[in-house]
């Protein structure tokens, strides 16, 4: 019987950038939380998921996944890649406009920028989805949803002075910005919109 070899210890690299991404203080409309990441797509990863809440409305949801091969990865062009996935409900309306992608994928494009975050090799897609009931349904307007799915990746530039940091806080943007949240300045704490309560007399 062959004897059991363990796994070969994290590189220092990855132990930090994982340390880095669990400390991130985020925005106070994200739920993050670590989560298992994929084993088969690289030496090794890390992930965390998110949900965009406002007041007591679940508004958007997403996941971060580090991903770090030692060796370095062509396609890559480093020896990290960051992959997320966004989605978040949007105005049925915006769903037919044909800009939505360009718009969709300039959200993460201008949150990296925002944050100051280097990058190289950006790749994605964004898809908008329209659900429509029939039958019996047809009368429930709630059944009715629009919604809007980023999923990218991107070679992160990390070096003296600059970490992942930057990057978390551009995709915890990019969650809120999809889901129709603006950009917050520092230490600002967003206010939920109320409820409709009927009529007032």
């Amino acid at each position: 019987m062959a004897a059991r070899t363990d796994p070969a210890p994290a590189p220092v690299e990855f132990t930090e950038a994982v340390r880095e991404l669990l400390s991130v203080r985020w925005r106070p409309e994200l739920a993050v939380e670590q989560m298992p990441a994929p084993q088969r797509i690289a030496p090794h990863s890390a992930a965390v998921t998110a949900d965009v809440t406002q007041g007591e409305d679940e508004i958007g949801t997403g996941r971060l996944v580090l991903l770090h091969d030692p060796a370095g990865n062509a396609a890559w062009q480093g020896t990290f890649r960051l992959v997320t996935f966004a989605r978040a409900e949007v105005d049925p309306e915006m769903v037919t406009d044909p800009v939505l992608a360009e718009v969709g994928w300039s959200w993460l494009v201008e949150a990296l920028a925002e944050r100051g975050a280097a990058y190289t090799e950006p790749s994605g897609t964004v898809t908008s989805v329209a659900s429509h009931s029939f039958g019996a349904l047809a009368t429930d307007t709630s059944s009715a949803r629009a919604e809007v799915e980023i999923r990218a990746s991107w070679t992160p530039l990390v070096g003296p002075g600059q970490g992942l940091a930057a990057h978390c806080l551009a995709w915890g943007d990019l969650l809120c910005t999809a889901a129709g949240l603006p950009a917050l300045p520092e230490g600002v704490v967003a206010m939920p919109k109320r409820r409709p309560t009927g009529p007032t007399r």
